[in-house]
């Protein structure tokens, strides 16, 4: 963990200085090691991590973004239905736009 060194703590960062018992606790009892989160064929994206990490079995059930970004605000798909992500950009002469936020999108695009 990253952190500038405090003068007042003798040039220790927070942490260095911090009373860390249980965090020590579990270092002496951890391992270390290697884990691939990302099944073989699957692009390394944060939803393909995660799914795997909670023992989803990705062949069997990953339909890809839309229906994990549906399902988040609130969408019930129901069979036959798709749900497809994009992200939306506009073009302005030479300029490529990604604006951060809908009403930037529909008041720079629209």
């Amino acid at each position: 963990m990253a952190d500038w060194p405090v003068k007042a703590l003798g040039g220790k960062t927070l942490l260095q200085a911090a009373a860390t018992p249980y965090m020590d606790k579990l270092a002496r009892m951890g391992r270390v090691g290697r884990l691939v989160t990302v099944a073989e064929g699957f692009h390394p994206g944060s939803e393909v991590a995660n799914m795997s990490v909670l023992g989803y079995n990705l062949p069997k059930v990953y339909e890809g973004r839309g229906p994990l970004e549906a399902a988040s605000i609130g969408v019930d798909l129901q069979p036959g239905e798709m749900a497809m992500r994009c992200n939306i950009i506009c073009i302005e002469g030479d300029n490529i736009i990604l604006p951060g936020t809908l009403l930037q999108r529909k008041r720079m695009c629209w």
